[in-house]
């Protein structure tokens, strides 16, 4: 399965990312690893797009589907029924976020092992056909080099991460205000805390984890969270549109 993977993501993306490189001013790695990203992501869009898309619908709708929930309160199979319906009117797949992301996940792991070591040219496993640049620049802007560690990049992957799962997650639930001798709700107090942890705790561990690698994966990382945040802004607005149609 490991050779699989290799032969048909690993060695192509790495094949992909040298061929650039070979065309960037000064045969610069940063550049190469900045170009690919975006690439990438662009060839990923109508995916990512369409996931991030019924996210966000998904959240505009939520009052409609409060007042389904609250009409129906006594009849659950009436209520999966009329939220059904309301998905099918907006053209919604509720389950298009969790199928998308399984799809993309082989492409973000081949990403994630080809500049997790920094960058060195592997002859083996070239194409025939790829220029292979006599002398290749390590730097960033002549600053940082990505074949070291550094916090710099690490720290602007965390806040940009911040930033996109801020944009990306659903706003922080407030607590509920309960009576004195009610209970907490599990759900509400569950969905709170998971919303913390992604909101916070992710950006944290993502920092400390680029922390570990090369700066190369940290220039892949924060490349993408930047091409993410753009993307999210822009769904933002499109998904907001849902409102018109739906009053």
């Amino acid at each position: 399965m490991s050779e699989i993977f290799n032969l048909i993501l690993i060695q192509p993306l790495y094949n992909a990312l040298v061929a650039i490189i070979s065309i960037m001013p000064g045969h610069n790695i940063a550049l190469g690893i900045i170009t690919l990203t975006v690439i990438i992501k662009f060839l990923l869009m109508p995916l990512y797009h369409k996931s991030a898309l019924a996210q966000k619908q998904l959240r505009e709708l939520e009052p409609e589907m409060k007042q389904i929930k609250e009409e129906y309160v006594g009849d659950k199979q009436i209520q999966a029924q009329k939220i059904m319906e309301l998905y099918q009117k907006h053209g919604i797949n509720p389950f298009a976020s969790f199928l998308l992301l399984l799809i993309q996940l082989p492409v973000i792991l081949a990403l994630f092992l080809v500049f997790k070591n920094g960058f060195e040219l592997n002859l083996g496993i070239l194409y025939s056909f790829i220029t292979v640049p006599e002398v290749v620049s390590h730097t960033l802007f002549g600053l940082i080099s990505i074949s070291d560690k550094s916090i710099i990049l690490a720290l602007l992957v965390g806040v940009t991460q911040f930033i996109q799962m801020k944009l990306s997650l659903p706003p922080l639930p407030a607590p509920n205000k309960k009576k004195a001798n009610e209970l907490p709700s599990f759900k509400d107090d569950f969905a709170r805390s998971m919303n913390l942890q992604m909101r916070y705790g992710m950006p944290v561990i993502i920092t400390i984890v680029a922390t570990q690698f090369p700066a190369a994966l940290s220039l892949y990382w924060l490349t993408g969270n930047v091409f993410s945040i753009v993307h999210e802004l822009f769904v933002k607005k499109q998904a907001e549109s849902i409102k018109n149609t739906s009053k």
